[in-house]
């Protein structure tokens, strides 16, 4: 069975469950909600296993907050045996207005803690990414409230599509593969 590792970036606590910077995990919590699976606290993060198509897909939420993602993931990938090809992180993008979707095969870090860490752990910035827009609406030197800021009404309000659509993204690239996941999403 082939496997994959999905990790959502965010920072564990409720104080940041509904923060911009916690995309990732609301993700993953979103599609372990619809397909009725649970997370379990295991070593260094919580992880829920979902099969779907001859696949199995490992949804890692790292419990090392942010600027040590890097520890968990290569933990999960290692235990699990899960090549490198069919790793993807999934954060937020100030660069991407809200609720945009880009998935890369490799790339900088863009200043983001989380990928700059995994980065440091890996040695190698070739891997998969998913980037969720929460756009850049915050004055200079406000970056770290705004992506630590809770989401306003008006992005409540579109939120649920966005996840539903970020659902498909993660199927999609384990069952279609990475360039067909690129070519469906990118921009949508």
């Amino acid at each position: 069975m082939q496997k994959f590792l999905v990790v959502g970036l965010g920072n564990i606590g409720s104080q940041y469950e509904n923060t911009r910077h916690n995309i990732g995990f609301k993700i993953l919590d979103h599609f372990a909600h619809k397909n009725n699976i649970t997370f379990e606290s295991n070593k260094l993060g919580t992880i829920a296993q979902y099969k779907f198509k001859g696949r199995m897909f490992y949804l890692l939420k790292p419990s090392t907050f942010m600027n040590l993602s890097g520890k968990s993931v290569k933990y999960w990938l290692s235990n699990e045996n899960i090549p490198l090809e069919n790793l993807m992180v999934i954060c937020d993008d100030i660069n991407l207005p809200f609720g945009t979707i880009r998935i890369k095969t490799g790339g900088s870090d863009g200043g983001h803690n989380g990928l700059k860490s995994i980065f440091e752990i890996l040695q190698t910035q070739q891997y998969n990414r998913f980037r969720f827009g929460i756009g850049a609406k915050f004055s200079e030197g406000r970056q770290s409230d705004y992506v630590l800021g809770e989401w306003t009404e008006d992005e409540l309000k579109l939120i649920t599509e966005r996840l539903d659509k970020s659902i498909q993204v993660i199927t999609t690239f384990g069952t279609a593969g990475i360039n067909n996941t690129m070519n469906t999403f990118n921009g949508k």
